[in-house]
């Protein structure tokens, strides 16, 4: 194992932990993948909770899954992992969690609006819901594919949510703002007594800059 592999590893733990602390997931829930060199990938084991999880437990697999290093399983929605990197070169990690707040809005059908604050428009753009997908099979990949190219995260249907983006940190904070704004649009609507917040203006959106 080199000096980058291993530093990936204390990268995924860290994520996960802060995972955990935050509430993003619970028990086993969520999985954490990133690149690494070789053509391979890393991503946390199933099954286990992410808060107790240590580097040499991380799963070391092949762009298709294949497992190559490591004491347990991959996990069983590595499918939605891979096929993440197969349509976007670019993504280097991948998040899943279920940040209670936004998983709720999949529930009830009440709007994401991230154009109603700058900053989360800024860093995610638009959000899409994904349709129910049985978990762990080749469902979910299926029910995302519309959304990959054009996103940074993507809601799914009584499942949580996907981030991803150039590095962990960086698929690591889109989840945590993705729950974060969950948030702030739910205490609106408490506050409007169920209106849906008013969105920024695309002239307003314009002057933000571009989202991608």
């Amino acid at each position: 194992m080199d000096s980058q592999e291993r530093s990936l590893r204390q990268e995924i733990i860290k994520v996960c932990r802060k995972l955990e602390s935050q509430g993003l997931i619970a028990a086993s829930d969520g999985n954490v993948s990133c690149r690494t060199g070789g053509d391979c990938m890393l991503i946390t084991p199933s099954g286990v909770s992410k808060g107790d999880l240590e580097p040499e437990e991380i799963a070391k697999t092949s762009m298709q899954g294949n497992l190559l290093e490591g004491p347990m399983r991959p996990s069983n929605e590595i499918r939605m992992h891979v096929h993440v990197y197969r349509m976007r070169p670019d993504v280097s990690a991948v998040v899943h969690a279920h940040p209670p707040v936004a998983t709720a809005f999949t529930l009830a059908g009440f709007p994401f609006n991230s154009k109603a604050l700058p900053e989360v428009w800024f860093m995610l753009g638009k959000v899409p819901v994904a349709p129910y997908a049985t978990p762990s099979t080749d469902e979910v990949p299926q029910s995302i594919e519309p959304y990959v190219m054009d996103s940074r995260a993507i809601l799914l249907k009584r499942h949580g949510a996907l981030t991803f983006g150039g590095s962990l940190v960086e698929a690591c904070m889109r989840m945590e703002k993705l729950e974060h704004c969950a948030k702030v649009l739910f205490y609106a609507s408490m506050l409007e007594e169920g209106k849906v917040p008013v969105p920024l203006t695309d002239k307003e959106i314009a002057k933000l800059g571009s989202s991608d």
